[in-house]
């Protein structure tokens, strides 16, 4: 008996372009005032409604475009990560991305509290690649990082700076809470500024990621393969590191920590077309912008004028989902 007919892998990445579209199309005309796709379209065209034009193109828009920009960069990193570490369960938080963010945005506010609103994802910024960059000298060992040492290391981190970012909120005034806004995820608030401020970074690393797709390849078949092959192995894991936290340390500067899109959306791809980086990168990607888009406008649109953020609904998605893999994971030992 014949299955029913799926289509080829690399016509998913269109039909999923197109899905993004079309979410995209809905999310526009989602929230405290709503429109249907025909008067999106209209607003979006030569409409004469000054109102529903504002809303989209200030309001709607660049908070839309962010999402989807930051989901995507998530979702590379998750993959990037995945690959290096040989890891399906591993997601930007093992290199100390979150805590290292978080931690640094903390520190942003209270030494910094009269800076302007910029400094807070920049800090995030630089707590993030610091963090990383810890991680990678404590997990270094006889000149290379072994995967699994760099997995527990990576945990060990994180666990550390979130306690210490935990113990630094309990002692902290009032103030202190644009940190607890940011650290929650949300694309509340993203405009056209925060996306300026994303995307040079995202325009560098994102070509760069799907150009060094066959050494990622190699990377994720092991060790002793990428070696017979002539790779330098640790320049090689190095720059694919970097790279990967350097993708969620971005999307971290344009929505916060938005928790378990890095896991997500690789893992879901990688069911769809293979563990290929050449079609896995793209469809990742284009899956982390449905999954931090459809999140937001979801949050926006089940008690409206009131928004839930991103970051806790990916979390409620995520936490079970993983709960699941790690489920399956013991099964198949």
């Amino acid at each position: 008996m014949l299955g029913r007919p799926t289509p080829p892998k690399p016509a998913l990445i269109p039909l999923l372009a197109l899905a993004l579209l079309a979410l995209g199309v809905l999310a526009l005309g989602t929230g405290a005032v709503r429109m249907g796709p025909w008067e999106v379209l209209q607003a979006l065209g030569a409409s004469h409604d000054e109102t529903h034009t504002r809303i989209l193109y200030e309001l709607r828009l660049p908070r839309i475009l962010v999402g989807a920009l930051c989901g995507a960069l998530f979702a590379a990193s998750g993959a990037i990560l995945q690959g290096v570490v040989r890891n399906p369960l591993a997601s930007p938080d093992i290199v100390g991305v979150a805590a290292g963010a978080g931690l640094a945005a903390v520190f942003t506010l209270i030494l910094l509290p009269q800076a302007p609103a910029w400094a807070l994802p920049v800090g995030a910024f630089g707590g993030a690649l610091a963090a990383f960059g810890l991680v990678y000298v404590l997990a270094r060992r006889a000149g290379e990082v072994l995967p699994i040492r760099l997995a527990l290391i990576g945990v060990a981190v994180e666990a550390s700076l979130d306690g210490l970012r935990r113990l630094i909120l309990v002692r902290a005034d009032d103030s202190i809470a644009q940190a607890l806004i940011f650290l929650s995820g949300t694309v509340y608030g993203a405009d056209w500024e925060r996306l300026f401020r994303v995307l040079p970074f995202a325009a560098l690393l994102i070509p760069l990621a799907l150009l060094l797709h066959r050494r990622l390849d190699v990377l994720s078949f092991g060790d002793e393969t990428a070696k017979s092959l002539g790779m330098r192995l640790e320049p090689a894991r190095l720059v694919a590191l970097f790279l990967g936290t350097a993708l969620a340390a971005v999307a971290v500067m344009g929505v916060g920590i938005l928790g378990f899109v890095g896991l997500i959306a690789p893992h879901a791809a990688r069911l769809l077309v293979g563990p290929g980086f050449r079609l896995l990168l793209p469809t990742s990607m284009l899956l982390g912008a449905l999954l931090v888009v459809g999140a937001d406008t979801l949050g926006r649109g089940l008690v409206p004028p009131l928004e839930i953020p991103a970051g806790l609904l990916t979390t409620l998605l995520g936490a079970p989902y993983f709960l699941y893999l790690m489920r399956k994971a013991g099964r198949v030992r």
